[in-house]
């Protein structure tokens, strides 16, 4: 199909439009349920029921499982898309809902669950697994065997070890260095990467 719905309509929307019509889409819509010139998902169900595929550009990542599964109820198909200067070996799992943007290297063996995005430059080594509607953020680096729970935010730029285990609703900081596991809800920063407090207190 040459017909793609982007539901979010900001700088990170455009950048996926980018990507889309690398991979060949001529006609972009864009939803965004804000106060702006561009179509809600209401008006988007009602006039446009024949743009069966939509890619999520969200960024928060709560925000982005909800939209997943309010698109998916009103019977569109929520798509993985990759741009095509992302090296992905073939053993590789990349499940639906996925973003994986420009200049990405994903290495034999890894695991990109449903709903998570690859941002700009990011290198996911082997045997590397992220969890659901988690966001790695440009210029990442996670070593070999890293395993990253769901929910959770990786900082432009930041290094992780190999075989670390990062859990689930985790924010680390930009340029942080991680060394050791880090568990659920913590929010880290700094090289090495340290706890400053946990979320939601």
């Amino acid at each position: 199909m040459s017909r793609i719905a982007i539901y979010g309509a900001s700088g990170h929307g455009k950048v996926i439009a980018d990507i889309a019509k690398r991979n060949g889409y001529k006609d972009i819509i864009f939803i965004d349920d804000g106060n702006n010139k561009y179509i809600n998902f209401d008006i988007f169900c009602y006039e446009l029921k024949d743009v069966l595929n939509v890619v999520l550009a969200i960024g928060d990542n709560k925000t982005r499982l909800k939209i997943f599964e309010k698109v998916e109820k009103a019977g569109f198909k929520v798509i993985t898309l990759i741009d095509p200067s992302a090296i992905i070996a073939p053993s590789v799992e990349i499940e639906i809902g996925s973003v994986i943007m420009p200049g990405v290297i994903i290495n034999a063996g890894a695991c990109i669950e449903e709903g998570v995005i690859i941002n700009s430059g990011a290198v996911v080594e082997h045997e590397t697994k992220v969890g659901a509607y988690s966001h790695i953020s440009p210029n990442v680096s996670l070593a070999g065997g890293v395993k990253i729970g769901n929910f959770t935010h990786i900082g432009i730029g930041s290094s992780v070890i190999q075989n670390i285990i990062i859990g689930d609703n985790v924010i680390v900081g930009a340029g942080s260095v991680v060394i050791k596991n880090i568990r659920d809800d913590m929010v880290v920063v700094g090289n090495p990467a340290n706890s400053i407090r946990v979320q939601n207190e």
